[in-house]
C-alpha cells in the first residue's frame, strides 16, 4: 500500500469547514490502496472547536506532530475578541478601530504568508528525517494558511519526491487579501511566493473550475479540481420544523449581507399575514455586527434567531429540517469561484437551495444541474420575492421538496477516488 504524507494546519479538534476536507479523505484513502500519513502543529491556536469530528479520525492512522509558534497567542494579549476573529478570517468591512488596522497592517506585512509562518523550517527538519524513515514518496500540503505549502516547498528542494498542493482557497486573489493593507512589497512577496509555489509542486488541486483557471495563466504544470463534498448518510426520515424556516449554517461576515433578501422579507410580512406568523430566519455560526445590523433596520430582529457556533452534528441536523437553506457569497467578481463547503451538505439535505451571491458565480451552475434551488445576485427583488412566495405556498401544503439529481458525484468517497486517481496518475 501506497503511503503518502499529508501535511495540514487543521485537524481534529479544530471546528469548521476547512477540517473536513483532508480529514475525509483521510477517512476514504484506504479504500483505494493508499495508507495516509499526517502532519499536524503540536499546540495549534485553533479559533473554533468541535470535538465531535474526533470520532472521525480512522482507527490506526499515523499522525506525526511538532510544536508551532503562534504569534495569535501574543496579539490576543491586547484584544481576545479581535484576535480570534482576524485569526477566524472575520475582518470587519466599516468602523474599525485603531487597533484593528494596526494588527491587520501587521499580520498582512510582517507575517508573510501568514501567522503560522514559524511552523514552516522547523517542520522542513522535522519531516526529512520522517519521509526518509516511513518510506514516502508523496506528500500533499493543503492551505490555507498557505504557509504549509513553504513546507511542501522545502521538502520538494531536499528530496526527490512527488509533491501535491491543495488550494481550498485561493491565495492572492481571495477576498480577505485586499483587506490586510499590504504595502506593495508585501504584496509582491504574496505574488512571487504563491508563483513559487504553483510552478514548484508536481500537480494542483483547486476547488473550483474559477480557480482552476485563474492558476493556469502562472504554470504549466497539471491542475485538477477536486471539490469539497459531503459525508452524511441519511437513512432515517426527519420532520422539517412547524415554522417557515430559512437557515443559514456557517459564518455571515459583512461582505455577506444580502440586503435584497431582508427587504423582500421584509415586504412579504408585511403584506401576508400567514407569511408574517410563519416565517423564522436561523443562523447557526458567527454572524458579523454589519449583517445583524441590516436585519434589524429591516425590521427582522423579532423574526431571526442567532443560535451562534454549533457542532457539525447539530448543524447537519438543523439542514435536514429547515424549509429552505440560505447561501450567501460576497458580491465580488474574486468571489465567482468560492464554492461554500455547506453547498454540498446542503445538497445532501435535500431541501430547496436559496442562494445570493456574484453575477457569474460559479455555484449557479451547480445547483441548476442538481435541480436543487435558485440562486441570485445581489440585485434581484422580484424574482427573489416570488421562489419566497411560491415555496411558502407549498409550505402551507405540506408540499415543500426538491428533487435532487446527480448529487452522489460529491460524495466524499466518490471525489477520495478522484483524489487517489490522481496523485497515482503518471504526469512525467
Amino acid at each position: 500500500m501506497q503511503k503518502v504524507l499529508i501535511i495540514t494546519y487543521y485537524w481534529p479538534p479544530a471546528g469548521g469547514p476547512g477540517v473536513q476536507r483532508w480529514l475525509k479523505f483521510v477517512k476514504y484513502l484506504r479504500d483505494f490502496n493508499i495508507e495516509p500519513v499526517v502532519y499536524i502543529p503540536e499546540n495549534p491556536n485553533y479559533p473554533i472547536i468541535d470535538d465531535t469530528f474526533l470520532n472521525e479520525i480512522p482507527e490506526g492512522i499515523t499522525i506525526y506532530k511538532k510544536p508551532i509558534f503562534e504569534p495569535y497567542r501574543l496579539a490576543s494579549l491586547f484584544s481576545k475578541k479581535k484576535t480570534k476573529r482576524i485569526s477566524s478570517g472575520i475582518i470587519a468591512t466599516k468602523n474599525q478601530s485603531f487597533l484593528e488596522k494596526t494588527m491587520l497592517w501587521v499580520r498582512g506585512n510582517f507575517f508573510i504568508p501568514d501567522a503560522r509562518k514559524y511552523w514552516v523550517k522547523p517542520s522542513i527538519t522535522f519531516l526529512k528525517s520522517i519521509i526518509e524513515k516511513e518510506g514516502i514518496r508523496t506528500i500533499i500540503t493543503t492551505g490555507p494558511p498557505h504557509s504549509v505549502h513553504l513546507i511542501g516547498l522545502g521538502l520538494k528542494k531536499k528530496l526527490n519526491l512527488q509533491w501535491l498542493v491543495d488550494f481550498r482557497d485561493p491565495w492572492t486573489s481571495i477576498g480577505y487579501h485586499k483587506k490586510l493593507k499590504l504595502s506593495k512589497a508585501s504584496q509582491a512577496k504574496h505574488k512571487a511566493l504563491e508563483y513559487l509555489v504553483l510552478t514548484s509542486a508536481d500537480k494542483i488541486i483547486v476547488t473550483s473550475s474559477t480557480t482552476k483557471s485563474e492558476f493556469e495563466v502562472l504554470t504549466k504544470k497539471p491542475i485538477r479540481v477536486i471539490t469539497n463534498g459531503f459525508d452524511v448518510d441519511y437513512a432515517e426520515e426527519v420532520v422539517l420544523d412547524i415554522k417557515f424556516t430559512l437557515s443559514h449554517i456557517g459564518s455571515l461576515l459583512g461582505g455577506r449581507n444580502p440586503k435584497n433578501l431582508w427587504k423582500v422579507i421584509s415586504e412579504l410580512i408585511t403584506e401576508d399575514e400567514a407569511f408574517e406568523k410563519a416565517i423564522s430566519i436561523q443562523f447557526a455560526g458567527v454572524v458579523s455586527q454589519e449583517v445583524m445590523e441590516s436585519i434589524e433596520a429591516a425590521g427582522l430582529a423579532s423574526y431571526a434567531n442567532f443560535l451562534g457556533y454549533v457542532s457539525h452534528e447539530e448543524a447537519i441536523s438543523i439542514q435536514r429540517k429547515s424549509q429552505v437553506l440560505l447561501l450567501v457569497e460576497i458580491d465580488s467578481p474574486e468571489t465567482t469561484g468560492i464554492i461554500p463547503g455547506k453547498l454540498f451538505e446542503y445538497l445532501a439535505a435535500k431541501r430547496p437551495i436559496l442562494g445570493i451571491g456574484p453575477k457569474e458565480w460559479e455555484v449557479v451552475d451547480m445547483v441548476t444541474d442538481t435541480n436543487s434551488g435558485h440562486i441570485y445576485n445581489y440585485e434581484a427583488e422580484s424574482d427573489l420575492k416570488s421562489v419566497i412566495l411560491d415555496w411558502f405556498l407549498k409550505y402551507q401544503q405540506q408540499d415543500l421538496s426538491v428533487t435532487s439529481i446527480h448529487v452522489q458525484q460529491y460524495s466524499r468517497r466518490e471525489l477520495t477516488g478522484k483524489l487517489a486517481e490522481y496523485i497515482q496518475w503518471e504526469s512525467y
